[in-house]
């Protein structure tokens, strides 16, 4: 499977909201809502699947707005 369909099967499982998607350059957009405890599982589960693959990260980390229930991937 994917990353974005593995990551919004991981966020789903957490009760992350946010979305993911490809972008043009082949980076992927990630952007996730949850408690900072679940994000970390989240982000370290990702990187468990993933590490062989993903080259860089960069995290910004900003306050919650409520508005990021469910997940999804972004075309």
């Amino acid at each position: 499977m994917g990353f974005r369909f593995t990551t919004e099967d991981i966020a789903r499982d957490l009760g992350v909201g946010g979305w993911v998607k490809n972008l043009r350059d082949g980076r992927v957009e990630l952007v996730a809502e949850a408690e900072e405890d679940i994000l970390k599982d989240f982000l370290k589960r990702i990187n468990q699947y993933f590490s062989h693959y993903i080259q860089d990260v960069q995290i910004d980390w900003q306050a919650a707005t409520g508005e990021l229930r469910e997940f999804s991937i972004n075309f």
